[in-house]
């Protein structure tokens, strides 16, 4: 299967003759996250379940013009909002996650409200995983065959992607981004790469990234070409002496430029000159004076949040 890059009307996309759907909100970006929909015999199991209130209630909406079947597991490939923040919508469903993601929720290890301040985020609870994984775990969802693999430290400690090997198809988080830039520095560079050598390997016919359109696997050494840049640019800025904003300025995106979110560059550098430190791959790192090189870079101008 070689998947189409323009979006179909309904954001709700079968995939495969097998009950296989991915949920691609209309852009990739900040804080606007896809999802995967796997129909069993008498339920549905999800994957992640987008940022606010408002989509989580549009892909409920969508999978029940689909099937009047309950949503009874959501699988959360990390701990960031945009991925988990609609869980609510869909309780009393369990929520399965890396242990690592678990803690990361119930620290609020990454605060979208206070981020994006002006967002409307809706009333929902936060719904921490109730059941959690270590290195992997198979789901059988009806006639479907589902592994879910840990990777990491990747994007974040505790990433998880969902294969089905029968199908060729991966649904693989935040792993990979489609049309935007990677971002690696809640997690790892190093790691990201190995992470996805990993997943080349698996060859799949149909990735569904984290954020952005359907490709195929070449997706994949997209985003592993990008972070060894990242790389090389961050030796270069260590022995020049330059801080990670000042790298960024000075570097020349070429053949990234088309890549949204390309403040992205700044919180990868920090991450790249930490580990080039070797620091150890995944130690936490301050967000905030990241996320203020990540604004100095986009002109000043905040962080756009889709959501």
């Amino acid at each position: 299967m070689n998947p189409a890059q323009s979006r179909p009307d309904t954001p709700l996309r079968r995939l495969t003759a097998a009950p296989v759907y991915a949920y691609l909100q209309d852009r990739g970006g900040w804080c606007v996250s896809n999802a995967g929909v796997f129909v069993g015999d008498d339920s549905v199991t999800l994957l992640d379940c987008t940022a606010t209130e408002a989509s989580a209630r549009q892909l409920h909406e969508q999978i029940r013009a689909h099937t009047p079947l309950p949503v009874t597991q959501i699988v959360l490939t990390h701990h960031h909002g945009d991925h988990h923040g609609g869980a609510g919508i869909f309780a009393p469903a369990t929520v399965i996650a890396h242990e690592q993601t678990r803690n990361a929720i119930l620290r609020d290890d990454l605060d979208l409200r206070a981020i994006w301040p002006e967002t409307q985020w809706g009333t929902l609870p936060l719904i921490p995983p109730n059941a959690t994984m270590a290195d992997r775990m198979t789901l059988h969802v009806g006639q479907l065959h589902i592994e879910l693999l840990h990777f990491g430290p990747a994007h974040t400690t505790g990433d998880i992607v969902a294969w089905l090997p029968d199908e060729g198809i991966l649904f693989a988080g935040d792993l990979v981004f489609s049309g935007s830039a990677p971002f690696a520095f809640m997690g790892s560079i190093e790691g990201s790469i190995h992470a996805l050598e990993h997943l080349r390997a698996l060859d799949p016919a149909v990735v569904v990234s984290g954020h952005g359109p359907l490709t195929g696997a070449e997706v994949i050494d997209e985003n592993a070409n990008y972070l060894r840049w990242v790389q090389h640019l961050a030796a270069d800025g260590v022995a020049a002496g330059l801080s990670p904003l000042e790298t960024a300025r000075r570097t020349d995106l070429g053949p990234y430029r088309q890549l949204t979110e390309s403040e992205r560059l700044v919180g990868n550098l920090h991450r790249a000159y930490a580990e080039h430190d070797s620091t150890v791959l995944g130690a936490e790192l301050p967000t905030h004076p990241t996320l203020a090189d990540m604004i100095t870079f986009n002109q000043g101008h905040p962080l756009p949040c889709g959501a």
